[in-house]
């Protein structure tokens, strides 16, 4: 193979990956106080971190995971307003996020 046919190659590989990642979301949102010890999907309300898996309590309100639309009460989680609402009562402070 020419080295213009790999990157060109690559190149497509790229752009689908982009073309696709958004459209993965749809029809997800965040569900607060479901994620389990490690089991975050990204940073929490807190702002004491930024990455996924980083949760050291199991369903800790100010925790979310990503779900399908629509399912998130039938979890027993929380959106982000109702989650807000509960990370501050048990903090007694403001959430960052």
């Amino acid at each position: 193979m020419n080295k213009q046919l790999i990157a060109s190659a690559a190149l497509v590989a790229a752009l689908s990956t982009l073309a696709v990642a958004p459209v993965s979301a749809a029809g997800k949102e965040k569900c607060y106080g479901i994620a389990g010890i490690g089991q975050n999907d990204c940073g929490n309300l807190a702002g004491t971190h930024s990455c996924a898996g980083q949760s050291t309590v199991d369903k800790d309100p100010g925790e979310w995971k990503l779900v399908e639309t629509g399912t998130c009460d039938d979890l027993g989680g929380m959106l982000k307003a109702e989650a807000k609402a509960a990370y501050e009562a048990t903090q007694g402070g403001q959430a960052d996020g």
